[in-house]
């Protein structure tokens, strides 16, 4: 009979259980669908016999009320059970919530000099930290046993007597003028090494930035110019002056001091009372190094400056210690997550 069908298929409601969204769905359609299973005995209604219908109709619709509430309960399960896993199951949430980084006072610094000198032409290279005789020395005009080459105590590799870590980086600029034409107009930051005793105030690595422009008819007053516009960008202090000096590789040569100002105690510390402050070295480019990297100096001539980025980083975040500046101390960097 037709009812004890029905009451088969209470019994099968009843124990049907699902691990899927589309077991569910396929259950929903074979009884509650257009053309499930409670459509048909809906319609063998009709044959029913008289005495029979009240019996007949109860039990469809307990089969149908039966049905809704097992979808309903069974959805109600998975939703559940997905909220618990996108909990506790994705092994792609972070443990912890992630900090934004901070930039190292160097690069801030650096990225200043490149942003700086990008406005008025110049380009950026970079070369080996490993470098040889030649365009450490050498090429500048530091020939052999050079009485010069006593200023930069020098990182030899014990294998390889002509190979040393970089103690400046004018190599770059050598190698920039053998493989480029003039004009030249470039800045080469980064990483140097001397062998020098570790101090508040002193590094046996630390970081430059050294400058180089030829072209022809390149005049002393076209560097004073540079260097004004320089100084005013960087420190908003175009007061400068330049004393006489002394490095193999350019002549004349000069020391670039900016007039910090005596405004407060700080300053009387850093310029020892005279408001000075020294910040790099500088002058033309001397003919014999032209000549070495394959520039005619009678046609051409230029100008060269260099001076340290940590030392200018302590100036201008107050930094007491260059050492702060390797240590990698969170506490010290994190002062920094609002810079630049």
């Amino acid at each position: 009979m037709m009812i004890d069908t029905i009451k088969e298929h209470i019994v099968q409601v009843e124990g049907f259980s699902a691990t899927s969204v589309q077991e569910i769905e396929a259950f929903r359609i074979k009884y509650l669908g257009k053309k499930g299973l409670l459509n048909e005995f809906f319609k063998e209604f009709k044959n029913v016999p008289n005495d029979q219908k009240k019996e007949f109709g109860k039990t469809i619709n307990e089969l149908k009320e039966l049905a809704s509430k097992k979808v309903d309960l069974l959805k109600e399960s998975l939703e559940e059970k997905g909220e618990e896993k996108s909990i506790h199951g994705d092994l792609t949430r972070p443990g912890e919530p992630l900090e934004l980084g901070s930039r190292h006072p160097i690069s801030i610094v650096k990225n200043q000099f490149i942003d700086i000198f990008s406005r008025i032409g110049f380009n950026v290279s970079e070369g080996p930290e490993i470098e040889d005789d030649w365009h450490n020395f050498t090429a500048l005009n530091l020939p052999e046993h050079h009485p010069a080459r006593d200023m930069q105590d020098t990182f030899f590799i014990q294998t390889n007597p002509d190979l040393l870590l970089r103690t400046h980086t004018s190599s770059v600029q050598v190698r920039y003028m053998e493989n480029n034409k003039p004009p030249i107009r470039t800045i080469s930051p980064g990483r140097v090494y001397r062998n020098e005793a570790i101090s508040a105030r002193s590094h046996c690595f630390f970081h430059q930035v050294e400058g180089l422009y030829i072209d022809k008819d390149v005049s002393f007053a076209d560097l004073k110019q540079t260097l004004q516009f320089f100084t005013t960008e960087l420190f908003g202090k175009s007061k400068i002056r330049l004393r006489p000096s002394y490095f193999p590789f350019t002549e004349p040569s000069a020391e670039v001091d900016v007039y910090w100002g005596l405004e407060t105690e700080t300053d009387y510390r850093m310029t020892k009372g005279t408001g000075w402050l020294e910040i790099m070295g500088c002058g033309m480019v001397d003919p014999n190094v032209l000549e070495n990297c394959g520039i005619d100096p009678k046609e051409y001539s230029g100008f060269a400056f260099g001076m340290g980025i940590d030392r200018i980083a302590l100036l201008l975040h107050q930094i007491s210690d260059i050492r702060l500046l390797s240590e990698n101390d969170l506490r010290f960097l994190e002062q920094f997550k609002s810079a630049f």
